[in-house]
């Protein structure tokens, strides 16, 4: 009696490595539309917001979101045709051109794909076949399109933040990652940390120093990671953060006053905690 598909992912991890890396290129692909439009749809829903406290009719607007319309090249409006849509290899088989004007192509789109692809791949190998992988899986696209977001817009939308700290408790109710009471006390700290160091910064040197939604998307990693790991994210955001911060004002000549988006920083942290927080966390202690 043949095996079930199932029964064989689970028997094969390199094969469900493969088969979530393919997908994952194909996630990749979405994300791009994602990172590019959600900004875009929520300006639009502001405008609309706005025009309706002054009282006035919303601005009429052919439709606009994630599915409509279809992709068209910026330069040109030529539209991406399905062989020009293949994640990474259709890039490189237009040689980064547009096919309609032959305007460059950001390289941004396949690094997005081949990112997402690889890491797709990474996770479904290091969790194996079952919840867990799908939970991660889940976790790293959201990661990955909050960090190209928040670089390009320094924000992190609602939109994306809010479900995945409802997710990361719905996966906890079974302890898929960890129990649910520190997931739950994971999501108050992740929230309470940030917005105490926010408050505080605030008061002494009258400035914000960090957004909302950063708050919002540790609240969510903590949710997902349970309050344990949530010290080692902060380390780890705030190193690299810094690292990042010092070569830009160094090397880029970019100010000081110049605002660094602090989002991609606690995403990387909150995947270096997903893969591997455990056993740094049990090599820190050893050490005591």
């Amino acid at each position: 009696m043949p095996l079930s598909f199932s029964v064989l992912l689970s028997a094969d991890p390199q094969l469900f490595a493969i088969l979530c890396g393919g997908f994952g290129l194909l996630i990749g692909s979405f994300l791009n539309v994602v990172i590019h439009r959600l900004p875009k749809i929520m300006e639009r829903d502001w405008g609309a917001q706005c025009a309706a406290l002054r009282g006035e009719d919303a601005p009429s607007a052919t439709p606009y979101n994630l599915m409509v319309p279809r992709s068209a090249c910026t330069s040109c409006g030529h539209l991406i045709g399905a062989m020009e849509n293949i994640p990474v290899l259709s890039y490189a088989w237009l040689r980064g051109k547009c096919a309609g004007c032959g305007a460059h192509i950001s390289l941004r789109y396949p690094l997005v794909e081949a990112l997402t692809g690889l890491l797709s791949a990474f996770t479904a190998w290091h969790f194996g076949f079952g919840w867990a992988a799908a939970g991660a899986l889940l976790l790293v696209w959201m990661l990955i399109a909050l960090t190209f977001i928040d670089f390009d817009t320094q924000l992190l939308p609602d939109d994306m933040t809010l479900p995945l700290l409802w997710l990361g408790l719905l996966f906890n109710l079974g302890g898929v990652f960890v129990p649910l009471d520190q997931a739950v006390v994971g999501a108050i700290m992740g929230y309470m940390v940030l917005w105490s160091i926010y408050w505080l910064f605030k008061l002494i040197t009258g400035k914000e120093g960090m957004g909302y939604g950063d708050f919002k998307l540790l609240a969510a990693i903590g949710a997902w990671l349970g309050w344990k790991m949530l010290p080692l994210v902060i380390l780890l955001s705030s190193f690299i953060g810094a690292l990042v911060g010092i070569v830009l004002i160094v090397l880029a000549r970019r100010g000081r006053s110049v605002p660094i988006p602090f989002g991609p920083y606690l995403a990387g942290g909150g995947l270096v905690a997903l893969f591997w927080g455990a056993p740094i966390l049990q090599a820190y202690l050893a050490g005591f």
